[in-house]
């Protein structure tokens, strides 16, 4: 007896797409949730200091979700970068329905950054230490102006103006080195280092030049502040 090698062919391939094919089934309403969270955290941008929450919009449960025949679709709604409040289209293939089913989600975003503030009220004038301030954590749309992060990097900072409890420390308000502090002058090149001391005659945070008096020629020079106290001298 021959055999129809073609029709065996088709037979077998008729009856593994039966065994692989997927049943319809109605998504889980956590699983379309986390789909949608999944989605906006993908395009989001923070750097690893930040505190991110995402919270997806609750789905109502009296909502019919049909039955999706194909993997159930998530994508932004807009182009436009991630915000406090996204829009995420769910999407799928429905054999109960002549045409796509989808509906749209909103999806809050939540960020904070530490920034370092007052543990109690702080008068200029004042060395800052470790014991009068501390990190917390706000939101990025409070966060106004350039703060500090670190505790560790306004320790022996100078206070120019009052900040009250509970307050951010901004740059404007404290200067590594101060009009009239003595300061350590460093010139230093790959053979050698010079080491002397002068008097500042402005004020200076890190990266900013200012003029100092060397106080063993009484020369004014430019110097650029690297440290609390301490100014670099380019040679």
């Amino acid at each position: 007896m021959k055999l129809n090698l073609a029709y065996i062919f088709l037979a077998i391939v008729a009856f593994s797409s039966k065994t692989l094919a997927q049943p319809a089934v109605v998504p889980d309403i956590s699983a379309i949730q986390a789909l949608a969270k999944e989605t906006v955290a993908k395009k989001l941008e923070a750097p690893a200091s930040a505190n991110v929450t995402i919270t997806p919009q609750t789905i109502d449960s009296r909502i019919l979700i049909p039955r999706c025949a194909s993997p159930v679709r998530a994508e932004l709604a807009s182009d436009r970068e991630i915000s406090r409040n996204n829009t995420v289209k769910i999407s799928c293939d429905s054999p109960d329905l002549d045409y796509p089913w989808q509906i749209y989600l909103s999806v809050r975003v939540d960020i904070s950054y530490p920034v370092v503030v007052a543990k109690e009220t702080l008068a200029p004038g004042e060395l800052l230490s470790a014991a009068q301030l501390e990190v917390r954590y706000i939101d990025q749309y409070s966060v106004n102006g350039e703060q500090f992060s670190n505790v560790d990097q306004l320790i022996g900072t100078r206070l120019k103006r009052r900040v009250s409890k509970d307050y951010p420390i901004f740059v404007s308000n404290i200067c590594f080195v101060c009009k009239g502090d003595s300061v350590s002058i460093i010139a230093k090149t790959a053979q050698f280092q010079i080491k002397t001391v002068g008097v500042a005659e402005e004020d200076g945070n890190l990266g900013e030049q200012i003029r100092v008096k060397n106080a063993q020629s009484n020369k004014m020079i430019e110097a650029v502040v690297t440290h609390v106290g301490e100014v670099r001298v380019n040679m």
